[in-house]
């Protein structure tokens, strides 16, 4: 297992290189004035646009810019903004407020996804399990941010349940309801994966083996069937988080949250391409950690699994 690890964890570097060196490039190379509207209405002087391009370094090529960014980035170094904020502040305040919202998210997919997949897979064919197609064929229909738009408006503006906006600082139970909203795609996903992945595996040659030799019904699905169903949904899951966090940016707009999604909006809205860039860097890592656990849960799931 450790030299898995390892092995894993070497080829990580490589994909954040050339993931992170792509970002890179994208952003800082989008044409146009980087320096336009730094100034209000006025072009910005020339003693500003010197002191900003040594800053940036923008005047040496994108290779050198890239190792000279993750140069100060290995040191803790996140960049700043044009106007001198630090990068690495804006996103200590704002990673938690998102990582609440998208823990939230993935816990509302994978309790309510599971349960609505397992009832309708073992049950098979029936009034459950039409009703759970046609729900999730709905949520899957509607983009998250009609969701997100009407859930404000029920509970909120209709019914006063919750507040049409969130504080600063919300609270995870501010955050349901957007967090609802967010998941609601991938809890249709969900749902409809284990639901296939159940009624495949309910026929295979092991569970009729278990069957034949007299075990529990209950051991049955629940040390056989759902071990090996899961996988699948395991995978979706775990990458998923990352992706919630990356695609919060409608769902905070909502409901007027201060997370990840705000900042990268207001980064490209204003061309502060270390926002961005230091934004979206975070992701990959969230990204890269999460395949590395989801790889190793495998063989916690399914004994057949053994990394030497």
């Amino acid at each position: 297992m450790i030299r898995y690890v390892l092995r894993r964890l070497l080829q990580l570097i490589p994909v954040f290189f050339g993931t992170t060196f792509l970002i890179y490039a994208l952003v800082w190379a989008v044409p146009g004035d980087p320096f336009a509207g730094k100034c209000g209405q006025q072009a910005c002087p020339q003693s500003y646009i010197d002191l900003m391009t040594g800053k940036f370094h923008l005047d040496d090529n994108l290779i050198v810019q890239y190792f000279k960014y993750l140069g100060s980035l290995f040191t803790g170094d996140w960049g700043e903004t044009f106007n001198g904020t630090s990068v690495g502040e804006l996103i200590a305040n704002s990673y938690p407020i998102t990582l609440r919202l998208a823990l939230i998210a993935v816990l509302i997919e994978a309790v309510i996804g599971l349960a609505a997949g397992v009832l309708t897979g073992l049950r098979g064919k029936g009034f459950l399990d039409n009703l759970v197609l046609v729900s999730t064929t709905f949520l899957i229909s509607l983009p998250v941010f009609v969701t997100a738009i009407v859930l404000q408006l029920v509970l909120g503006t209709e019914l006063g349940i919750i507040d049409v906006s969130v504080s600063d600082d919300p609270s995870f139970g501010e955050l349901i309801v957007p967090g609802i909203a967010l998941g609601s795609l991938s809890m249709a996903y969900v749902a409809r994966l284990t639901r296939t992945s159940i009624a495949e595996n309910r026929h295979a040659d092991y569970i009729r083996t278990a069957i034949a030799k007299g075990q529990p019904a209950g051991r049955v699905i629940g040390i056989h069937l759902l071990r090996n169903s899961v996988i699948p949904v395991l995978t979706f899951l775990g990458t998923d988080l990352g992706a919630l966090m990356g695609g919060a940016i409608v769902t905070e707009g909502v409901f007027n949250i201060n997370g990840l999604g705000g900042l990268i909006f207001r980064g490209i809205q204003n061309r502060e391409s270390a926002t961005v860039v230091g934004v979206v860097v975070l992701l990959v890592l969230v990204y890269l950690v999460m395949s590395l656990l989801v790889d190793l849960l495998y063989a916690v799931l399914d004994p057949r699994i053994r990394y030497d």
